[in-house]
């Protein structure tokens, strides 16, 4: 149906009609032009009549629609509708309102007649839900209606009603309700008793009252409250309306707590575990204290928030803490010890293409099970690995047989069998997940910030990620396996190689306890040389690897290299080792080479310190370290170094 005629529209035709007529007066009665007086006069009422004529045709037209609109809402119906306790109205098949009831008129749209006015442009309303068994909310001028939408029973004049039921005070409530939901947030300072250890009294005091200051007033500008349950660590209850408004500004107690130096060189990081979205007040601490396993386990310094979904992750930008108590090894010695004696073969597996480090270590692991009785081997795929040098170097230098692929160790296996994984805890990328998938017994040594994704099934979950390799976390397990163990020097040059690989000859995530495991492996007959041929390259290797370098281009601080290489061979080797060269170009805080790898794009990540390359290469789906990190992307060239430059914009704006 036509809207309405505007009065502006008609007050605006009568003004108009009025001043041609006077005017077609003035100039027949006034001047010498009678005719041209006469000719107006006789267009302005013939103008006159005709818009006349077309206001009474309308109206008439409009009565008639609402006649006939009568015939289908009888009398009956009209009374209730219009007397009906709820908002209601009739729209046709145009969304045109063509009736109206008073509660309508008198709650909703108050200021005028909605008579003719199309639903469309009165509100937005969401037509596909409005026919809905539960309708639509709708919010018009600050208030908010429940739609709901009902057919004629004949279906044939095309009018539908509709009518609103006030829910602003439910709506106003759930809101309530959702912004007082509280959710368990827990605090732990990193590395309490290392950091206080060689302070004095006086500072530690003074050290004291400042974290618990910090802790306060974070807490003071909020309605939560918190509670101190050790020297290191606070339990904090807090409202919806306030933890999203933390999690909005990043946790800023993070960068607040850097701010307070302990001594020269330290100091104090915050780990913070919080439990969002839960049910009950007992679900939110353990998604807090799961939030705060997890934080620990990727280095500390940082948040992480556990909800039903997952984890999100915040902070992690500083180099995590040596450890220098090796209480957790002997520990860790005393439970593996126990834990394969009824073993009747032990099998130790990697990650997939795995290096120096990851062969090494399970090599450590099997020299280690084999001196206290048990049969054990090294699962290993022969083509499909970086460790050629390495096995070739234990093969040759050791009597019995290390290495056995995927498919043997599968037929071996036996109800009695141990399965041990070094160098990862993520399931997706080790060497035979059919073979992992086999066993109920698995044990996992690991130095990898922890993932998202890890095996949560294992006995035993040996994590350090403060450790520079695993190879350097085997090397300090065999030290605690009795005084008659005593490795040979072939196998003590594997694990010295490893840890040499992940430290970067002892330049990268080196602390005290690396070079104390180095010292051990070189009193064990480790020789350095013999080691340091490992890393011999090939001279197309190298001229592959000066060409990655020569290739990088800078984006934000951060060299990248692109190559369409097909040999995966050597460019597996290249990649990692051309990303640690380029870190030593000044201006370099991060180097990221991307390269084909069977039909995907791998990244390889490495950096200087200064950038949490990990925190990178998880927004791509991939993990590591904070100063090694890589990724595998189901994507061309183009595209995956399009969505490295993304991740890398994405990782600087969350840290400004």
């Amino acid at each position: 149906m036509k809207k309405r005629l505007s009065p502006i529209f008609i007050i605006s035709y009568l003004l108009l009609s009025a001043v041609g007529i006077f005017a077609s007066w003035y100039i027949y009665e006034k001047t010498e032009y009678h005719k041209l007086g006469t000719v107006l006069l006789a267009v302005t009422s013939v103008g006159f009549i005709l818009m006349t004529t077309e206001t009474v045709r309308f109206y008439v037209y409009r009565l008639r629609y609402i006649a006939k609109m009568s015939k289908d809402v009888s009398a009956t119906q009209r009374e209730t509708l219009y007397n009906f306790p709820a908002p209601a109205f009739i729209i046709d098949e145009d969304n045109v309102i063509v009736w109206l009831n008073s509660r309508f008129d008198k709650e909703v749209f108050k200021e005028k007649d909605a008579f003719g006015v199309r639903l469309n442009d009165l509100m937005d309303i969401n037509f596909n839900k409005l026919f809905t068994k539960k309708g639509t909310l709708v919010t018009y001028k600050g208030k908010y209606y429940r739609a709901l939408a009902v057919n004629s029973d004949t279906n044939k004049s095309g009018l539908t009603m509709i009518y609103f039921k006030n829910e602003t005070d439910l709506v106003n409530l759930d809101y309530e309700y959702r912004q007082s939901r509280p959710s368990v947030m827990i605090i732990s300072v990193d590395d309490y008793e290392d950091l206080l250890e060689n302070a004095r009294e006086s500072e530690k005091a003074h050290i004291l009252v400042e974290i618990e200051k910090l802790v306060e007033n974070f807490i003071d500008s909020t309605t939560g409250v918190t509670k101190k349950i050790s020297n290191n660590k606070f339990f904090v209850v807090l409202e919806e309306r306030h933890l999203s408004k933390i999690i909005e500004e990043r946790f800023s107690i993070l960068e607040m707590a850097r701010k307070i130096n302990i001594g020269e060189r330290q100091t104090v990081t915050l780990s913070i575990g919080v439990g969002h979205g839960a049910k009950t007040l007992n679900e939110s601490e353990i998604y807090a204290r799961q939030a705060l396993d997890m934080c620990l386990g990727r280095g500390g310094d940082q948040a992480a928030v556990k909800t039903q979904n997952g984890f999100e992750f915040y902070g992690g930008v500083s180099k995590g803490i040596e450890k220098r108590t090796k209480v957790k090894a002997r520990i860790i010695a005393n439970a593996i010890n126990e834990s394969v004696k009824t073993s009747d073969t032990v099998f130790v597996m990697g990650h997939r293409l795995a290096d120096l480090d990851s062969v090494g270590s399970a090599v450590g692991v099997v020299s280690l099970m084999r001196q206290i009785g048990k049969k054990s081997f090294v699962v290993v795929e022969p083509e499909e690995n970086l460790s050629g040098v390495l096995i070739d170097h234990v093969n040759k230098n050791e009597n019995e047989t290390f290495f056995i692929p995927p498919e043997l160790a599968i037929s071996m296996k036996t109800d009695n069998s141990t399965l041990i994984i070094v160098d990862t805890h993520n399931p997706d990328i080790l060497d035979s997940c059919e073979l992992y998938e086999m066993f109920d017994k698995v044990i996992v040594i690991d130095h990898h910030r922890k993932m998202v994704k890890h095996i949560d099934n294992s006995i035993i979950f040996y994590h350090e990620p403060y450790a520079s390799s695993a190879s350097e976390m085997v090397t300090e397990l065999v030290q605690y396996f009795g005084d008659n163990i005593k490795l040979s020097p072939s196998i003590a040059e594997c694990l010295l190689a490893g840890i040499m690989l992940d430290t970067k000859n002892f330049v990268m995530r080196t602390g005290v306890r690396t070079f104390e495991a180095a010292a051990f492996l070189r009193k064990l007959g480790a020789d350095t040389v013999t080691v340091k041929t490992m890393f011999s390259t090939s001279f197309d290797l190298y001229k592959k690897k000066t060409n990655l370098i020569t290739n990088a281009v800078m984006h934000k601080g951060c060299a990248i290299t692109i190559t369409d290489d097909d040999d995966r061979d050597t460019i597996r080797i290249a990649a990692p080792q051309a990303a640690d060269e380029i870190l030593y170009i000044n201006g370099v805080i991060a180097s990221f080479v991307v390269y084909s790898d069977g039909g995907k794009t791998s990244i390889s990540a490495r950096s200087t310190g200064d950038m949490n390359v990990q925190i990178v290469m998880e927004s791509l789906g991939g993990g590591g370290h904070q100063t090694m990190a890589g990724a595998q992307l189901d994507a061309g060239l183009d595209e995956a170094t399009q969505k490295l430059k993304w991740a890398i914009d994405k990782y600087f704006q969350e840290q400004r």
